[in-house]
């Protein structure tokens, strides 16, 4: 079956490395959701993992590009895929040190995205850096946004009852929510802040350093955590059900984030029906556009205070979440990711 293509059903082997270590990242929660829409389907037999081994397949998607799927990327039988989730901007802010070790993180990155017979950007921003920074064959760019199941994040009154009950807000509690990794990339500082201007609205982060001493200003984040104010809540690292629960359970989503590619977390606050507050950075232009509320450090607090008392601004700013959730939904995202994954295992065919 390698190098050619099936005369059944395609057969991938998806593989993601955060399946055997860290898992409290949109990597992981993109790699999910693509794998479980596509076995949803009749045409594809989706193979998961399979970590430091070859897998007879038609082709590999790779998510993460670890010595786990070397074996994969350097199968010189079985043409590959990988999503390019992380470009080296992505590391700064991120994990300790970057900024000193980003040139050499650069050229493995080149090495790793250059291998591939189709890198898949998440944003048009992270094509741009695949092929001016790591020089990767424009050819070979396709630009395949995240997406998730949307239907499995459509909150009713009463889920959204039952939610914050289950998690202790009181009913007439404006809940600001903010997800990701604990890190100064994200900007936790700024919502911190905003808590602290704010003391009439509740402040919650769902999220933790999971990648511990190895994190940016670990010790810094740590104190940030352990200091914050009455009316803000760390979860640290949750399951993804947990996560969707307190998504359930907020009035607005806020994320402060100066650098990002696609980020998982609005797609799912978009999906929930949040108004969705975000820095205004241009990898959002060409995937949110003006569809999520786009602020500065000094204007994100006015924004949430709009939102908070001006009834039609909420309800606008939902129907625009309503847009972001009919962009990104997974289903389509896989019909046409079949479509890659025929067209890359028939060019391997026509070279045998």
């Amino acid at each position: 079956m390698a190098g050619g293509v099936s005369s059944m059903n395609l057969v991938v082997n998806m593989a993601s490395e955060s399946d055997v270590s860290v898992q409290g990242h949109g990597v992981h929660t993109a790699y999910l959701e693509l794998a479980t829409a596509l076995e949803r389907r009749d045409d594809v037999d989706v193979v998961r993992g399979r970590y430091g081994e070859r897998v007879d397949c038609d082709v590999y998607h790779l998510h993460t590009m670890g010595t786990g799927v070397w074996p994969k990327i350097l199968d010189p039988r079985t043409r590959t895929v990988v999503s390019a989730h992380v470009v080296p901007d992505s590391l700064v802010g991120s994990l300790r040190g970057a900024r000193w070790w980003r040139p050499l993180a650069r050229r493995y990155m080149q090495w790793f995205y250059r291998r591939a017979d189709r890198v898949l950007a998440v944003s048009g921003t992270v094509a741009h850096a695949l092929e001016t920074e790591l020089r990767v064959d424009p050819g070979r760019i396709e630009v395949l946004h995240n997406t998730i199941d949307m239907a499995a994040y459509r909150t009713s009154p009463e889920d959204r009852g039952a939610a914050r009950l289950e998690l202790g807000f009181d009913d007439d509690a404006f809940v600001v929510l903010g997800v990701g990794q604990v890190q100064p990339r994200k900007r936790v500082d700024l919502f911190d802040r905003l808590a602290r201007e704010h003391p009439g609205m509740t402040f919650v982060w769902v999220g933790g350093i999971p990648f511990k001493h190895l994190a940016a200003d670990h010790g810094a984040m740590r104190r940030l955590m352990e200091r914050a104010p009455e009316n803000l809540r760390f979860t640290d690292v949750l399951p993804h059900p947990e996560v969707r629960r307190y998504l359930q359970a907020a009035d607005v989503f806020c994320l402060p984030a100066e650098q990002e590619n696609h980020p998982m977390c609005i797609l799912e606050a978009a999906g929930v029906g949040l108004p969705v507050v975000a820095r205004d950075i241009p990898e959002y232009d060409d995937t949110f556009g003006h569809d999520v509320l786009r602020c500065r450090d000094a204007t994100f607090g006015e924004a949430l205070v709009h939102l908070r008392e001006e009834p039609l601004t909420y309800r606008a700013w939902q129907e625009r979440s309503r847009r972001i959730a009919d962009r990104f939904d997974s289903a389509a995202a896989a019909e046409r990711l079949v479509g890659i994954y025929r067209e890359v295992a028939a060019a391997a065919s026509s070279a045998g």
